[in-house]
């Protein structure tokens, strides 16, 4: 302990980050700018020639600075995980997706610890940061690890620590959202503690790597539920008459016992839509029902198709069916000045307005190429695509967008979003 303790103090530590996406190219990054070389993993080759050559293809990563670190030395990538046994510490940060059936796919965690425990050797810290059900650590990782005969929080030190990237926050960073640490003894939670502690400005140390890995999943069934209350009160609003943005605005004002989120076309990205499901997952395997998140779940699911029946009534107004009607989306990115698609509520609101026969097209300066299913598009701009649409949907509100011009140019808005907030015309459309 004492000398990797030593190590990671002066930045001598070798830093290894297995899985070089949202969250571990900032990872990267930021422990190559404090100071320490860093080697980055990935299966994926062109991923690891952008970030040698000095390039970041994660909006929230600059390129100057992968590229200031490249030609300082202290940051290099690699497909070759055989270089794993060079490093002092392992962070694991690859995907958790669901499968069909919504169980966890555990997959990429288990590649990637496969990797590291063909290469394991005495004194290095092993870190897992992807997002999991409590449990995964103790029962899938260190098992896995011990298999070569050495003994984790001994001969080798674990913890895990989850990931609290917010893409596109333009507030918090890597290095400003506290971290939370948990090891599977007080020994490795100390050392994970050091690490992180060298590149992020809070660290909260847990007890256990259970409560680490439910913390993260509280976090997000806590926003999942919520936005799912509040998509509910949208429904309701909508059959009642009542602009449920107003009544939101209005109870922000309460001072206390009150937090606003807002509904939307459903929910998208890569945590959570899918944190709830390994939640409930775990829960089923000791005999509790998440009845609760379930419902909030499939409230949220059923958004894309609640917007897509706002788009019939409104082109109804005008005496015209979906069917051969143009729509364009406005956004298809799962949130706001991000390119990311992963479980964006735009695919599922395209499919089904394909599905009913609109003649599709959209336009979102994040996302150029657009394949999903039978729909193959390319994104059209924004000043071109007016061009004999018959309604427009805002189903992200990317900053980029001139809503005024918007207004002014389509003949029917449905607003997911309330990007319109402010805009008193007849022709739009909340949900």
């Amino acid at each position: 302990m004492v000398n990797l303790k030593d190590k990671i103090r002066d930045r001598s530590a070798r830093v290894g980050v297995i899985g070089l996406g949202y969250v571990g190219l900032p990872l990267a990054v930021e422990f190559a700018t404090s100071g320490f070389n860093v080697t980055g993993f990935d299966v994926d080759g062109s991923k690891v020639d952008e970030i040698n050559a000095g390039r970041s293809y994660i909006l929230d990563v600059k390129t100057e600075d992968v590229a200031s670190n490249v030609r300082a030395g202290r940051l290099h990538a690699t497909t070759d995980m055989s270089c794993l046994a060079e490093m002092d510490v392992i962070d694991i940060c690859v995907p958790t997706p669901l499968r069909k059936t919504k169980d966890p796919d555990l997959s990429y965690v288990v590649q990637a610890v496969d990797a590291a425990k063909a290469h394991l050797k005495r004194g290095q810290l092993i870190i897992l940061e992807s997002t999991t059900y409590p449990g995964t650590t103790d029962e899938v990782v260190q098992p896995a690890l011990e298999e070569r005969g050495l003994k984790a929080g001994v001969d080798f030190y674990l913890a895990f620590s989850p990931e609290r990237v917010d893409p596109g926050n333009q507030t918090y960073s890597t290095r400003t959202i506290p971290k939370v640490v948990g090891g599977v003894n007080p020994v490795s939670t100390e050392l994970a503690g050091d690490l992180y502690g060298a590149i992020i400005e809070k660290v909260i140390p847990v007890s256990s790597t259970q409560v680490a890995e439910m913390v993260k999943l509280l976090e997000n069934t806590f926003r999942a539920v919520n936005i799912g209350l509040v998509n509910e009160i949208a429904l309701m609003s909508h059959r009642m008459n009542i602009d449920v943005w107003e009544v939101i605005d209005a109870a922000s004002t309460k001072p206390f016992g009150f937090m606003p989120f807002y509904p939307g076309p459903g929910l998208g990205g890569h945590c959570i839509p899918i944190d709830p499901f390994y939640l409930s997952w775990k829960a089923r395997q000791n005999g509790f029902e998440c009845r609760f998140i379930e419902l909030a779940g499939h409230v949220n699911g059923s958004m894309p198709s609640f917007v897509v029946e706002r788009v019939g009534e409104v082109l109804n107004t005008v005496k015209k069916a979906i069917n051969g009607s143009k729509v364009h989306l406005f956004g298809v990115a799962y949130k706001k000045d991000v390119s990311d698609m992963r479980e964006s509520p735009a695919l599922d609101v395209l499919e089904l307005l394909h599905r009913r026969g609109a003649v599709l097209s959209y336009t979102d300066p994040y996302v150029p190429v657009l394949k999903h299913g039978d729909i193959d598009l390319c994104s059209t701009a924004e000043a071109k695509a007016a061009d004999g649409i018959d309604c427009a949907v805002i189903c992200t509100n990317h900053s980029v967008f001139d809503y005024e011009r918007m207004v002014a140019r389509f003949p029917l808005i449905v607003d997911t979003r309330n990007a319109l907030k402010g805009f008193d015309a007849q022709h739009i459309y909340r949900l």
